[in-house]
């Protein structure tokens, strides 16, 4: 129990372990930005997606 007490202390004390939480904030921030952008790409995906796969579907049937 005294060394979890200690690791704790020390992680509260240590500058190092605010450089974690900024990139931990800046990750989850690129992650909501990403999230945003998803829906209005996700359209586009779908289109090439269909394309892909019946161009696959067509090489398939014709290589048979």
């Amino acid at each position: 129990m005294n060394q979890l007490r200690y690791l704790l202390t020390r992680f509260v004390r240590e500058e190092a372990g605010q450089d974690l939480i900024e990139y931990t904030l800046l990750l989850a921030f690129v992650a909501l930005a990403a999230a945003a952008l998803f829906p209005q790409i996700g359209a586009s995906i779908s289109t090439v997606w269909s394309v892909i796969s019946s161009l696959l579907a067509e090489a398939a049937s014709s290589a048979v």
